[in-house]
């Protein structure tokens, strides 16, 4: 199991970032963003957990759950990550959805 620690933290500072956004900035776009993000990582965890079986989508929790969303979905990734690659890899689709998203 690789240590996926650097996700984690990652994914906890940009929903933190999330939960403090103004309400206009999540419509301007960030919760569109972040729920983007949680849709992609849940994908790759399913992809792990469930091969050959066609990922289920996340559904839009709204806009002031899109936080929590991205922390369940990064958790579950980082609990079937098996090597560093992938991690980094998470971790770097985690730092442009938060640039994107703008907080």
């Amino acid at each position: 199991m690789a240590d996926t620690t650097s996700l984690t933290r990652a994914v906890d500072r940009f929903a933190d970032r999330l939960r403090a956004a103004p309400q206009s900035r999540l419509q301007r776009g960030a919760a569109a963003e972040a729920l983007a993000l949680a849709r992609e990582l849940a994908r790759r965890a399913q992809l792990v957990e469930e091969p050959g079986t066609p990922p289920r989508e996340m559904p839009d929790a709204g806009m002031f759950a899109a936080a929590d969303q991205i922390t369940v979905a990064a958790h579950d990734l980082a609990l079937v990550l098996t090597d560093e690659g992938q991690v980094e890899e998470a971790v770097e689709l985690v730092a442009q959805a938060q640039k994107r998203a703008g907080v």
